[in-house]
């Protein structure tokens, strides 16, 4: 019988340890299941590309492991004191804003220890921004460079008579000339802000950069009260002026006369052209100014969850592929987007203002004089501006056979 029984026990021993990992695969069934089962609950090389590719990851398997306080061991046993959380797991939950801080300080989102959506913006404002921004620019300047190179300066084809017109009193040329000054103040300064470091720095040298970069932050900081004034300034002088109407229309269609020479669509004080100008500096400028505030006066003025909420009611964003915007931003992200769309505007804002530029100075002849003394050639109000002229002089601009069709 002892012969038998030991092959006997030798068969269950060995059915046994057969059995055990069959049993413990069963028992972890429902791990298995999990899309990170094989990592141990952490991200996949999945969650990783689907990441690189911009896409959204479901990252509650991180965000929700922030410890739990009843799994803490007693306050007199072996690690008691440190609580039911791992280092890992309280500093997880400081970056998904899930810790219970109690801080001395008692600004603006001073209990945020970290924002992980800082380093997003940084590498934005790092890259595209600057990038994007700088070929904006460049992009401008070549393209009113080829157009001076094959068009050349337009000229007043019925050449200076000597004798000249009011244009704009002292008062309009007052804020014009206190929203364009403002305005290149507040770009030089701006641009040195973005691109010190990476264009200025290795030149002239840290030390040299710096007191530059101080006296660039105070000018931005209060050379932006003139602009607005001078923005609600213009406003209100030209408001008036600036209403579309018939004439507009045959200018646009003969496009300015800027491409055909000898080419003259009638306007009034300000053509379709200046117009359009005018109310891009007006809204550039208010949606720059409430941005700028917002940067000003630090979690006071927060816009854009507000925005963000207006535009998924529009269904925008998922109709150009974005998904619904996120409509609760921390303090941090609020001003983080400030500073991109403030850029953002600055640079579409500074490109236009360098064609307006040169439109009034070397790109049409006589044009500048409106805004250094106010007067004009009569010759060139004839011109540019036949409408305007004939109703300050009672003059016609043009003979009758040359007279420009019928406008409101």
């Amino acid at each position: 019988m002892t012969v038998l029984r030991l092959p006997m026990l030798t068969i269950i021993a060995a059915l046994l340890f057969l059995a055990a990992p069959v049993a413990a695969q069963q028992g972890a069934g429902n791990e298995a299941d999990s899309p990170r089962a094989a990592t141990g609950g952490a991200q996949t090389l999945e969650d990783i590309l689907a990441r690189q590719r911009g896409e959204r990851v479901d990252d509650r398997f991180r965000r929700e492991a922030v410890g739990d306080p009843a799994r803490a061991a007693g306050i007199r046993m072996q690690l008691g004191t440190l609580g039911g959380a791992s280092d890992a797991e309280v500093f997880r939950a400081l970056r998904y804003g899930g810790a219970d801080v109690t801080v001395s300080a008692k600004g603006h989102a001073s209990e945020i220890i970290i924002q992980d959506g800082g380093m997003r913006w940084l590498e934005w404002r790092k890259g595209p921004l600057r990038e994007w921004g700088g070929w904006l620019l460049a992009g401008m300047v070549g393209l009113l460079a080829l157009f001076l190179l094959l068009r050349g300066p337009i000229r007043i084809d019925g050449g200076r008579t000597g004798e000249t017109i009011l244009r704009f009193n002292a008062l309009e040329r007052f804020g014009h000339w206190l929203l364009a000054g403002s305005f290149i103040l507040l770009a030089i300064s701006g641009l040195i802000t973005l691109f010190g470091r990476p264009l200025l720095i290795p030149l002239l040298g840290k030390d040299a950069f710096a007191p530059i970069a101080l006296a660039s932050k105070w000018v931005h900081n209060n050379v932006a009260w003139a602009f607005m004034l001078a923005l609600v300034w213009v406003f209100v002088f030209w408001i008036v002026h600036n209403i579309p109407n018939r004439a507009d229309l045959v200018w646009m269609a003969k496009g300015g006369g800027l491409f055909v020479r000898g080419s003259h669509p009638p306007a009034r004080k300000f053509n379709a052209g200046q117009k359009i100008i005018f109310w891009v500096v007006v809204i550039l400028g208010l949606s720059i100014s409430a941005s700028g505030l917002s940067l000003l006066f630090p979690f006071e003025m927060p816009m854009f969850a507000k925005t963000f909420e207006i535009l998924n009611a529009t269904g925008l964003p998922q109709a150009v592929g974005m998904g619904e915007l996120a409509t609760e931003l921390a303090p941090h992200e609020e001003m983080q987007y400030a500073q991109l769309w403030h850029s953002i505007v600055a640079f579409v804002f500074i490109a236009i203002i360098i064609a307006h530029i040169y439109l009034g100075s070397i790109g049409m002849e006589g044009a500048f004089d409106a805004m250094e003394s106010g007067e004009v050639d009569r010759q060139w109000a004839r011109e540019h501006h036949s409408l305007w002229f004939e109703e300050e002089t009672g003059e016609p601009a043009h003979p009758a056979h040359e007279a420009p069709p019928a406008a409101e």
